[in-house]
């Protein structure tokens, strides 16, 4: 890739082969102080693509900002050629407060790709917008389930677009969610405007959770060797699922829910997900799998009200459910995909269909 004109561009400053800190004034507060962004800037010497990672588009989704800060910590790859730009934190206002939102309510991941002259969301949006993706060939954004609910790991892609396909496929999660994403959202945003870019949904909120924080480093870190900006190997999952149906299944009654499945498992039609009861155990109903599928994502609060969401299902192909199946078998313990699973069923407490009196 040729030498790109740098002027004005917020890694500037760094030279080639080196990595530093390039703070990104977004906004002020309602006091009149500058709100800053955070950013640290991995130059490599020679020239290649642009990269950025972000988290905490919703400010109370942490995991990847635990997954950011283990790059800049920890080092686990050198650059050789390109620039990655890390943001640990893009919606600062929200995480100064442990919210998803920003403070005038809005949802920043609908804002993009903003406006000078919109809202408090949408300048900072554009402020993101233009310094951040604007300026980069790729995109990753790290993400969480909303609160109360937790996600198995999975990269969210249109899987329509061949370059944007390969990209995702390259990062190695088991499960794949084909779709545009919403619109104003930053990936949506910045894949119109041509840079491929693709999400990381797992864990949850108000958390940086070991197995989750692996993931998405080796996930990044799988990106950059496809890109050929680091020397390293891809490494592969043990098997990979693309889907583009998924289904909430929502309570019917109000009650408190026990949990027969955990995020990652793979369940068959007619299985039981959850059974409903009243507080002192009286049996409701039982939530059921219609067909075949993964548990992508589940609530974390037992407590629920009629309509509220319960189990996230993928609805795979069935051969690539039983192919699926069979590798998860043959897994041992300390494998990622089962120290995962392991770790998000530490939320929830699991029991047995079968064991219930």
């Amino acid at each position: 890739m040729a030498e790109r004109d740098e002027k004005g561009w917020i890694g500037a400053s760094i030279e080639r082969g080196c990595s530093g800190g390039a703070p990104l004034r977004v906004s002020t507060s309602y006091s009149g102080a500058i709100i800053e962004i955070p950013i640290f800037v991995l130059r490599g010497r020679e020239p290649g693509p642009r990269v950025f990672v972000t988290a905490a588009v919703h400010g109370d989704e942490i995991n990847g900002t635990g997954a950011i800060r283990e790059i800049i910590t920890s080092e686990p790859f050198t650059i050789l050629r390109g620039d990655v730009v890390l943001v640990p934190v893009v919606n600062m206002m929200g995480f100064d407060q442990h919210m998803r939102y920003m403070p005038d309510r809005r949802d920043l991941n609908r804002s993009f790709p903003g406006s000078a002259g919109g809202s408090l969301a949408s300048r900072m949006a554009r402020a993101v917008y233009d310094a951040i993706v604007e300026p980069c060939d790729y995109g990753i954004d790290l993400h969480t389930a909303a609160v109360r609910r937790t996600n198995f790991p999975n990269v969210r892609a249109d899987m329509e677009n061949p370059a944007l396909a390969k990209f995702a496929r390259a990062f190695g999660t088991e499960l794949i969610v084909s779709g545009r994403g919403p619109v104003g959202a930053l990936r949506r945003s910045a894949c119109d405007a041509g840079k491929p870019t693709i999400i990381l949904e797992a864990g949850e909120v108000w958390k940086v959770e070991p197995a989750v924080v692996e993931y998405a480093v080796r996930g990044i870190t799988n990106c950059l060797a496809y890109l050929g900006m680091i020397d390293a190997p891809i490494k592969k999952p043990a098997y990979q699922i693309e889907v583009d149906s998924t289904k909430w299944l929502r309570a019917e009654h109000g009650g408190f829910l026990q949990f027969h499945v955990a995020p990652g498992d793979i369940v068959e039609a007619g299985e039981a997900l959850a059974t409903n009861t009243s507080l002192t155990g009286e049996r409701h109903n039982v939530i059921e799998a219609p067909r075949d599928g993964v548990v992508l994502g589940m609530t974390t609060l037992p407590s629920v009200a009629p309509g509220d969401p319960v189990c996230h299902l993928a609805y795979p192909k069935a051969r690539a459910l039983r192919k699926a199946e069979k590798v998860i078998d043959a897994m041992s313990d300390d494998h990622l995909h089962e120290r995962t699973r392991e770790d998000l069923a530490r939320n929830i407490v699991v029991q047995d269909h079968e064991q219930e009196g």
